[in-house]
């Protein structure tokens, strides 16, 4: 009769695991693999990343810069990465038509070597993982509402587990009890650390990242700090989570004309590497020492003005995705530089965001694995081969008690609705908007099949 009783929940677990479960082995084993990007990358990239190129002669930064544009006719330089020892610098390149490339120099600012971004492990594993490899809205969003359904399908674990005391020894144990009972012992262990990475994982997402991130830069005492200087609109990993999407300060103008300051370069000549703006900008040796001044220290990004008012976008971040470039959360930092003159104009750290930025600063990397070094990856490792057990485990269950050539799907609830699990489901709704969206789709088409199943009762009857 305790089986009875949770019928409800158990039907949901059952095809909420069903059809769930393809996405959430290929989301779990991509989530391995990608914890463990830095240590294969500085190994199948050492060349890269550490080597240097066979000419030896000591040229500048911007001198290396203008080789590498001379080298990659068609593309223009957007972003520098200044990695700290013993890592090379990694300028990232983009064409007109969108195509990009990564070129690395070594410590002569010589060309140690190029990469297809498209290609590199870490931005296969992080496609996979965030997108399948497909991309798109609808696609985004599936593989959020697999992450949603994961965690209804870990509470609902846990109420049935308690309900039907499957974790209490059986005097008289079979295979299924046994099974039953391992299914039930790792879903308690792993229900808590899992919720967590799975919602350290969604400011990412495309239905429910938006809202926090909205969220986030409406309220600005628990989220996005409001400055006068707005910070960068950008969709560049290299800048910090929670000053990525608002408008740039612009570089300093004569407050008479609104024109350039035309000595702002205090004698620098030519034009800004990577630019084609027509006035003269501040050489990056120099931004180099203006963020010196600033006590900012390596390895850090600079990402270059899109206009002629643009700035200089210098930042530390902690969930960069870019192998040798992350921070601890604490250390965030983003510094805008005016493109003439290379003054700092502002500044925004760590100290500056709200509660709601702080905690999805550390959320993150924690997410990642790199929070707190290897025994976040090996935690993370662990909670994902446990759920991956959790997975297999589950289905073992199911072909124990399927009977050949049917479904064997738990029976329909022969009782109404219970409060208990309609609160459940309307407040994972409301924290998970996309999961209440699919329960509202799931109800409306139940819903259609009753009908359709009642009305064609009497037609049945009369025959």
């Amino acid at each position: 009769m305790k089986i009875k009783s949770n019928n409800r929940f158990w039907r949901w677990h059952f095809f909420g695991a069903l059809f769930m479960a393809p996405l959430l082995i290929t989301l779990t084993l991509s989530g391995i693999g990608y914890l463990f990007y830095t240590n294969v990358e500085n190994v199948i990239y050492k060349d890269l990343f550490f080597g240097n190129s066979p000419e030896t002669y000591q040229l500048t930064i911007d001198e290396g810069i203008s080789l590498v544009k001379h080298e990659n006719k068609g593309f223009e330089v957007s972003k520098i990465m200044i990695m700290d020892e013993p890592y090379n610098t990694r300028l990232s390149l983009i064409s007109e038509n969108g195509e990009e490339r990564y070129v690395f120099l070594d410590e002569h600012n010589e060309i140690a070597g190029v990469q297809n971004p498209k290609f590199t492990y870490a931005n296969i594993l992080r496609n996979l993982h965030s997108s399948l490899f497909v991309g798109g809205t609808v696609v985004n969003y599936l593989v959020e509402l697999a992450a949603c359904w994961a965690i209804f399908l870990l509470i609902t674990g846990i109420y049935m587990t308690m309900k039907s005391r499957a974790l209490h020894r059986p005097k008289k144990p079979t295979r299924r009890i046994g099974l039953k009972r391992n299914h039930a012992w790792i879903g308690v262990v792993i229900t808590i650390p899992m919720i967590i990475l799975i919602f350290t994982g969604l400011p990412w997402s495309a239905f429910m990242g938006d809202f926090i991130y909205s969220a986030s830069q409406k309220h600005p005492s628990i989220g996005t700090p409001l400055l006068q200087q707005q910070s960068p609109t950008s969709d560049m990993s290299e800048v910090p989570w929670a000053v990525r999407k608002e408008e740039p300060p612009t570089s300093g103008t004569d407050k008479a004309d609104s024109k350039p300051d035309p000595h702002a370069n205090h004698g620098g000549s030519g034009k800004m590497p990577g630019m084609d703006m027509g006035n003269d900008g501040i050489l990056v040796e120099k931004l180099l020492w203006k963020a010196r001044d600033a006590d900012i220290e390596k390895p850090y990004s600079i990402i270059y003005p899109s206009s002629t008012d643009g700035v200089f976008t210098v930042s530390t971040a902690s969930n960069t995705g870019v192998t040798g470039l992350d921070v601890s959360p604490a250390e965030e930092m983003t510094a805008y530089f005016d493109q003439y003159s290379g003054d700092l104009i502002s500044k925004v750290g760590y100290d500056d965001y709200g509660i709601l930025a702080k905690w999805f600063t550390w959320g993150i990397p924690l997410h990642e694995g790199h929070l707190f070094g290897w025994p976040n990856k090996l935690l993370n490792l662990v909670v994902c081969l446990a759920f991956l057990l959790l997975i297999f485990r589950g289905f073992q269950m199911w072909f124990a008690r399927k009977q050949k050539g049917h479904l064997s799907a738990p029976p329909k609830a022969d009782r109404p609705v219970t409060i208990g699990f309609a609160v459940l489901l309307v407040i994972l709704g409301v924290l998970m908007p996309l999961f209440g969206l699919s329960v509202l789709l799931i109800l409306i088409i139940e819903g259609i099949l009753h009908l359709t199943r009642k009305n064609k009762k009497p037609a049945s009857a009369g025959k």
